[in-house]
């Protein structure tokens, strides 16, 4: 697809180029993964997600809340916490929590952190499984190709991919070492909604087989997905891009929120903003999901839907612009936050999925980008893509 936005093409062809690249020759050590991991879960492990940067912290988070929060049907949640930052040397708190059976994902390795390696190195004594970027990092390195951001939103996809098909193998308790068989019983069409009933053994080698042409039609979905949602909102990125130039030229800021996985994206999206890119500045940027002392007294003291509004009420102004990000279009507390910008004069970009919901129905957002699926992760993907593109247009354009 062709837009009037020459940056804009080669960003998209870059994209399609690096998942092309990156997951048919990744997707049998994939599904591998997802066989290790599902066995360490099933004797009580821990997924610990480590992310000392700004920008790994939104992964670390963002991992966390995926295993955690079983927003499939049926399926089970899994233990998992994040270990940022903001919590002290990565290595000391892994030090106090790390067990032999538990499993480290980290972020920001590539960037060469001695930190994040220390904690590598601690977490691989212990016996815990490690994974990361970067190479000689893990025992499990995966290294997506493209420039920072594209190796991002590749990253992203592949804990997706973890999180999803590591329930695969729960479905057969016999391909789980440690974990004692199973009865097998036929639950015919409530599988899809009780699938533990119909644990059985099976060849591990056909289920492997299984998970990796399921990694490889993920992985071209959501490049086809990106790909389409930046290419058919080349001119709505474009306009978002040149308000934001213009309310950062008259001094005005970035507020961003979401929730759940879409407020690990505000974070990443408000940590990019932060950072300077392509010779331009460093832009002033909120991230209205961070502090949890605000969020947690709002939430319990006057409801769950103005947590973000009444942080608009506080902080907007005219010449401000608010991304919010919402899978579903219709949240509630994005909805509100919407309204209140509006109400200030503040410029307003929106991230969706589905069909665009009420956001994109009712036109409540200046500018609304819509990631056509039904899928949570696909459309959060698809979103750090848009934010990713939106990020160097307004450098760049």
């Amino acid at each position: 697809m062709t837009s009037t936005l020459p940056r804009l093409d080669a960003l998209v062809r870059d994209r399609a180029e690096a998942g092309k690249r990156f997951f048919p020759p990744e997707a049998e050590r994939i599904a591998r993964l997802c066989h290790r991991m599902a066995e360490r879960f099933a004797r009580g492990g821990r997924l610990l997600a480590l992310g000392r940067t700004p920008a790994a912290r939104s992964d670390a988070r963002h991992v966390a809340v995926e295993f955690v929060h079983p927003v499939i049907v049926g399926k089970r949640a899994l233990p998992a916490i994040a270990l940022a930052g903001e919590g002290g040397p990565l290595h000391a708190q892994l030090d106090l929590i790390a067990e032999p059976g538990d499993m480290v994902i980290a972020f920001g390795a590539e960037d060469g952190c001695g930190e994040t390696a220390a904690a590598l190195e601690l977490a691989a004594r212990r016996g815990c499984l490690t994974i990361a970027f970067a190479p000689g990092a893990a025992e499990w390195v995966f290294e997506p190709p493209g420039d920072p951001f594209v190796r991002q939103e590749l990253g992203e996809t592949l804990y997706h991919v973890l999180w999803e098909l590591v329930h695969v193998f729960f479905e057969h308790r016999g391909l789980l070492e440690g974990r004692p068989a199973g009865a097998v019983h036929d639950t015919g069409a409530s599988s899809f909604l009780y699938p533990f009933l119909a644990e059985q053994e099976d060849d591990l080698e056909a289920v492997v087989a299984d998970v990796r042409a399921s990694v490889l039609v993920k992985g071209r979905e959501t490049t086809a997905l990106r790909v389409d949602t930046i290419g058919r909102h080349a001119d709505v990125l474009g306009a978002a891009a040149a308000d934001l130039r213009a309310g950062f030229a008259r001094g005005g800021r970035l507020l961003a929120l979401g929730n759940g996985g879409s407020a690990t994206d505000a974070m990443d999206a408000v940590a990019d903003f932060r950072t300077p890119l392509a010779g331009g500045p460093a832009r002033p940027a909120l991230d209205l999901t961070e502090d949890t002392a605000i969020i947690t007294a709002l939430a319990n003291d006057i409801g769950p839907d103005v947590v973000f509004a009444r942080q608009v009420i506080a902080h907007g102004r005219t010449g401000d612009v608010l991304l919010a990000l919402s899978t579903s279009g219709a949240s509630l507390s994005v909805l509100a936050a919407l309204a209140e910008a509006r109400r200030r004069g503040m410029r307003t970009i929106a991230m969706v999925g589905y069909d665009g919901g009420r956001i994109a129905g009712e036109g409540l957002a200046d500018h609304v980008i819509v990631a056509r699926s039904e899928h949570i992760p696909r459309i959060q993907e698809a979103h750090a893509g848009a934010y990713h593109v939106l990020r160097e247009l307004v450098e760049r354009a």
